[in-house]
């Protein structure tokens, strides 16, 4: 299996960022160690009420990056907010060698584990991205209903040449301003990302071997959805999940149709938190 981290030292700066943001976050939060098929994960536990979200973020984000989204849902939710093994953060560095099959292990034993803590409470999976094409491997038994934003999984990422002159130099050389203009692609129309993450990226990039998107899940897993309680929202300035493309497929293989996000691109969930957990309690 391959690690996420380019070296130990590497490793260690990113775990360093990881805690420093959590001990510098406001609201109030447990974290938790959990035992997965996929090695330790770490979760983070916040917020209250009759419900329970579980959140898994994207591509090189984790439950300390995504502070914004994970307050709005704990104003409605009892959140448990895992880090994903092989991504950045503090869980497990290696990646499975087949992340379907890995990922879909690793989704179970945090349901289970979840389950296990939250009594009779109902579970709603909610995922970004990444952290979608994993939800979308659970069994829709498990869970009360699945809310996906900006999902990988349903359809292949097209580069483009735009996306390429984002991507490459930030890849390349791994300074703030190549980390903002990348976030600044992945953003809506008018949007300036927050200058933590923009340090962020910056650190994933001098750290990590990044991954691209994960590719479409077999249609067999898609089609298990279809006429469970699912939401899919994009926005409408997605420069990796066209609506056009995400649309055919969502009516295909889920069932459903995408709810748009005007002025919103790749990063919906940090640019919309509040409107992401009004989507995740639509599920309720």
């Amino acid at each position: 299996m391959t690690s996420a981290y380019r070296s130990p030292v590497g490793a260690q700066h990113v775990q360093n960022w990881c805690r420093a943001a959590l001990a510098g976050w406001a609201v109030p939060h447990q974290t938790h160690v959990v035992d997965t098929s996929l090695g330790m994960t770490h979760v983070v536990s916040l917020g209250a009420g009759n419900h329970v979200c579980v959140y898994l973020p994207g591509t090189n984000f984790n439950a300390s990056s995504s502070s914004m989204v994970l307050g709005a849902l704990a104003g409605k939710f009892r959140v448990y907010a895992a880090d994903l093994p092989g991504q950045p953060g503090l869980s497990a560095a290696n990646r499975p060698g087949d992340e379907h099959i890995g990922y879909a292990g690793w989704v179970t034993d945090l349901i289970d584990w979840v389950a296990r803590r939250s009594g009779q409470a109902k579970i709603l999976l909610a995922g970004h991205s990444r952290g979608a094409a994993v939800a979308l491997s659970a069994n829709p038994d498990l869970v009360h209903g699945l809310a996906l934003f900006s999902p990988a999984g349903l359809i292949a990422v097209r580069p483009t040449l735009t996306m390429l002159r984002s991507t490459v130099p930030w890849l390349v050389r791994r300074n703030n301003l190549d980390a903002r203009r990348l976030l600044d692609y992945m953003s809506g129309p008018g949007r300036a990302p927050d200058a933590d993450l923009v340090e962020w990226m910056t650190i994933v990039a001098r750290a990590c071997r990044s991954t691209g998107a994960p590719g479409p899940l077999p249609d067999i897993d898609l089609v298990r959805w279809k006429g469970h309680n699912v939401r899919v929202a994009v926005g409408d300035h997605d420069v990796f999940f066209p609506i056009a493309a995400l649309y055919e497929a969502c009516r295909a293989k889920l069932n459903l149709e995408p709810f748009v996000v005007p002025n919103a691109g790749h990063l919906l969930v940090e640019e919309e938190p509040e409107l992401t957990a009004d989507i995740v309690a639509g599920l309720t």
